[in-house]
């Protein structure tokens, strides 16, 4: 009886010990492909840009991006008055890698100032998601928020 006790015993602690293992080993491969988005505006006396950074150790999978101007959502840059001779890149439905950049605007020329007195009105809103479809939304206090999936209205979608 004392035999089978122990066995039963060392069995559990076994169980325990391996279910455990397992656990620690998935929270160690979710946190290696940990992505984590930053949002980042740099400006000169004639340039503007504004670009975004992933800093963690993963892909991003960007699901949207959402651009206000004032209050009012827009769909392109070229609604901003202010934006009409920019170079500019596509930012939603990307991925982009670990410690890679993108520059989703950039500017060059004597219209510099007023792009950034725009800029004091502008908010930027960006859904990512990692290969684990844990998903995070961030702004430009780059704080992000765990949010359960990247949903958003087609009215607010950025479309470039």
């Amino acid at each position: 009886m004392i035999v089978a006790l122990s066995a039963l015993l060392i069995g559990l602690v076994t169980a325990f010990t391996s279910i455990y293992s397992a656990y620690v080993d998935r929270e160690y491969a979710r946190a290696s492909v940990w992505p984590r988005l930053e949002i980042f505006r740099s400006f000169s006396k004639d340039s503007f840009g504004y670009g975004v950074s992933n800093n963690g150790t993963g892909p991003a999978l960007i699901k949207y991006a959402k651009v206000k101007d004032d209050s009012k959502y827009i769909k392109k840059w070229i609604e901003i008055e202010a934006f009409q001779n920019i170079r500019q890149s596509h930012l939603s439905n990307r991925t982009l890698s670990p410690q890679s950049n993108i520059t989703p605007v950039s500017y060059k020329g004597e219209n510099a100032k007023a792009l950034v007195k725009a800029d004091d009105l502008i908010s930027i809103e960006l859904c990512y998601c990692s290969i684990y479809k844990e998903c995070w939304v961030i702004d430009r206090e780059n704080h992000p928020k765990s949010v359960e999936a990247c949903i958003a209205d087609n009215k607010q979608t950025f479309l470039q």
